[in-house]
């Protein structure tokens, strides 16, 4: 596959962006990295990795950075990388993007540059969500703050294709996220989403509570956007809370030393399951293309799990699985007021930005 990198995107690009991409360069040559940027500061950190049989640089002079308003970003800066990297999507020199930048500018340049596939009124950022069990698929976590019943069945279409094709789940089980276990239970958009859900082909259980999302009671979870982001930031400020009150335990004396040499391979087992950092791409469904837009804090390790997440997901033919499922239908609104709805102040700064 080859995964357009934005090399300039992130709190830490790009020098952790373009370590992590030649991190995964170098353990998979079956893959070609595109690193978008500058070419100078990408040579000049990259070093003497530089040149690559499966590494090449292509230059964009700007870069949408965190704090501006990312659809008046896309307008002004014609060369972001951001939108270098979606083009290369478009006129097919790439097979998909990944990028740690802004992530109201990577959905808004997705939605304008390679637009929304037929069918889909409204893509979705989707995740995975750890358990001990393993990952499932959990969306939308902040491309619609204003979902319909409808959006919310085509996410678990979408989300039920990913975690079959990525993740490998046979017949995934498909919930909605609502306040009740009963089917139905919710406001209006879930009684719609349950009535089309139960005439669909999917393995549909009905409802989950958000006490049971750590029980992987399903392997698709969907819900608002609204919702959904604030689940995953509450899940990652807890899990950090947790960790931070067993370290200062560990370390009161006198027992808290020795009570760690004894707890350490514990701790150890129960880090691995809580690495956020091995499921960090987010694909955004529904698009022409594979865009996976990873944590805005990540660092190179972050990085080439994202990269990885892109490479299986095109290979996986994601977007045209997408297409062929839904049927052409009359959209609820352009691309344009999509792009907004995209790059939108209620949810910009999505992925634990």
């Amino acid at each position: 596959m080859r995964v357009a990198v934005d090399a300039m995107g992130g709190d830490h690009a790009p020098e952790e962006v373009i370590h992590g991409s030649l991190g995964y360069a170098a353990e998979h040559p079956e893959d070609d990295l595109i690193l978008v940027g500058d070419t100078a500061r990408i040579g000049s950190i990259a070093g003497s990795a530089l040149p690559a049989p499966n590494v090449s640089i292509v230059h964009a002079s700007q870069v949408v950075e965190m704090h501006e308003h990312p659809a008046m970003a896309l307008r002004e800066k014609k060369d972001a990388s951001i939108l270098v990297a979606t083009d290369l999507i478009r006129r097919g020199e790439a097979d998909a993007v990944v990028t740690a930048g802004h992530t109201g500018a990577g959905m808004a340049a997705a939605v304008l540059r390679l637009g929304r596939l037929p069918g889909v009124d409204r893509p979705a950022l989707a995740v995975q969500m750890i358990t001990e069990s393993g990952p499932f698929v959990f969306l939308d976590i902040g491309a619609n703050p204003d979902s319909t019943g409808v959006n919310l069945y085509q996410y678990a279409e979408m989300g039920a294709l990913f975690a079959e094709k990525v993740l490998g789940v046979d017949h995934p089980r498909v919930a909605l996220l609502s306040i009740g276990e009963e089917k139905g239970k919710g406001d209006a958009r879930i009684v719609e989403a349950t009535e089309l859900l139960d005439r669909s082909d999917l393995r549909f259980i009905g409802n989950v509570e958000g006490k049971d999302l750590v029980k992987h009671m399903a392997d698709v979870v969907v819900c608002d956007a609204v919702v959904g982001n604030v689940v995953i930031k509450f899940f990652e400020g807890l899990s950090t809370f947790i960790f931070d009150l067993i370290e200062t335990e560990f370390r009161r004396p006198p027992r808290g030393p020795l009570a760690y040499a004894l707890m350490k391979p514990g701790v150890a087992r129960i880090r691995k399951v809580f690495d956020y950092e091995r499921f960090g791409g987010s694909p955004l469904l529904g698009v022409k293309g594979t865009v996976i837009i990873t944590h805005g804090r990540a660092r190179r390790r972050m990085v080439g799990f994202a990269i990885g997440v892109g490479a299986a997901s095109a290979r996986a033919r994601i977007p045209d699985l997408i297409a062929e499922t839904f049927q052409r239908e009359p959209t609820d609104r352009g691309d344009e007021a999509a792009a907004s709805a995209a790059a939108g102040e209620p949810i910009d700064g999505t992925v634990g930005r």
